[in-house]
């Protein structure tokens, strides 16, 4: 009989400690893909445009190192951004990244300072290097920017 009394109270924790997480992302964001970190809105002024991104962030070397390799697709007006602790000429490869993508490196002031696209699966070098020093890049789907007018030189309103 206490077995069953404590079996039973260790069921009705167990539940109650399964939904106290729910499905309800943190404030400001929304659940990110495949029930990663929630996305944060990211703002682009692309002349008298905005254009708006939901972007996972990547600011941990496991994550930048990840950035979105194995993915089959990428959710529209949805991107990855990275996040490094200083300005610095960077350099991001395509292995392993199934997904065509554009990439705009921003600058520590939040001005885009160049944008390529990439092949998916391009791990050849040189890689893709940014034009100037750059503290943060913000990965889409290709022809992302193109098709919304952003350019060299917009401005980003960063998470």
């Amino acid at each position: 009989m206490r077995l069953a009394a404590v079996l039973w109270a260790v069921l009705l924790f167990s539940a109650a400690l399964a939904g106290c997480g729910g499905d309800r992302p943190p404030a400001g964001g929304s659940p990110a893909p495949e029930g990663g970190p929630p996305l944060e809105k990211l703002t682009i002024h692309a002349g008298r445009e905005e254009v708006r991104v939901r972007v996972e962030i990547a600011d941990e070397p496991a994550e930048q190192q990840r950035g979105l390799m194995y993915r089959t697709a990428l959710g529209e007006d949805r991107g990855m951004l990275f996040v490094f602790d200083r300005e610095r000429r960077l350099s991001f490869w395509m292995r392993n990244t199934l997904i065509p993508l554009s990439i705009a490196y921003i600058d520590s002031e939040g001005r885009i300072v160049d944008i390529q696209d990439m092949k998916p699966l391009d791990d050849d070098p040189p890689h893709y290097v940014s034009a100037e020093p750059a503290m943060y890049a913000l990965e889409v789907n290709r022809g992302f920017f193109e098709e919304r007018g952003v350019e060299v030189g917009d401005t980003v309103e960063l998470p």
